[in-house]
């Protein structure tokens, strides 16, 4: 009965579509990594050595810190799909948890350019971003205890993962309504992603331009759809 009841659960459009989007850039970055292995990882080594640069340097390890706390050992054995509606299913946060929990993550990967989101990390950062989400957006959520033992994860790992997130993102929660408009606007796009050839965008945290860009052709459609309606 379980086993029937999980295949005809139904589940909100965002979640299948985020882990979608995320398994791609997880594929993308594994390939490139197995491919290029004498690249570098930028920003992850200072040559110089004045204080200006050794403030860097110092500043670089810090970020290399944060975001190192989420790599796991082995792969986990559940797929990023199956975990996220885990999360869904148990945590009973708002479909909107998870387009805020996409631009944490965006955030994180733009403070943290070292960090490749892969196999060994993208479970860790999944639940981090849904749980500050979570606190972030719902009047009513689980603790942390609880949030850990939907992720598999321990209380105290769940606890330093919430901290080093949050100093990774330098604490930069408030989303926009504008910002959570965008992102909508990217999900919806990966809904109707077709081109086997074309990539997801790794790192789409949107800048001042691409946000008034988005609203733009928003307003034009909203604007198309009404025409369509009066005519």
């Amino acid at each position: 009965m379980a086993e029937e009841w999980e295949s005809s659960k139904v589940y909100p459009r965002v979640v299948t579509t985020l882990s979608s989007l995320l398994q791609r850039v997880v594929e993308i970055n594994e390939s490139s990594s197995s491919s290029s292995t004498t690249t570098k990882p930028l920003l992850s080594v200072w040559t110089t050595t004045n204080n200006g640069d050794e403030a860097k340097e110092e500043e670089e390890e810090e970020k290399k810190k944060n975001s190192s706390v989420f790599q796991g050992v082995r792969k986990p054995g559940i797929s990023i799909k199956k975990y996220l509606e885990r999360i869904f299913k148990y945590a009973g946060c708002s479909p909107a948890c998870f387009v805020v929990a996409y631009v944490y993550l965006d955030r994180f990967t733009r403070h943290c350019p070292n960090l490749s989101i892969d196999s060994f990390n993208v479970h860790r950062l999944l639940i981090t971003t849904v749980l500050l989400a979570t606190k972030f957006l719902d009047d009513i959520y689980y603790n942390n205890a609880y949030f850990a033992k939907v992720g598999g994860i321990s209380m105290a790992e769940m606890n330093l993962l919430e901290i080093n997130f949050l100093f990774g993102i330098q604490f930069e929660l408030n989303v926009a309504p504008r910002v959570f408009s965008s992102y909508c606007s990217i999900l919806e796009n990966e809904m109707s992603f077709e081109s086997p050839n074309a990539g997801p965008r790794l790192h789409c945290f949107l800048s001042e331009e691409e946000t008034n860009i988005c609203k733009q052709k928003q307003l034009a459609q909203s604007n198309s759809k009404t025409t369509t309606q009066c005519s």
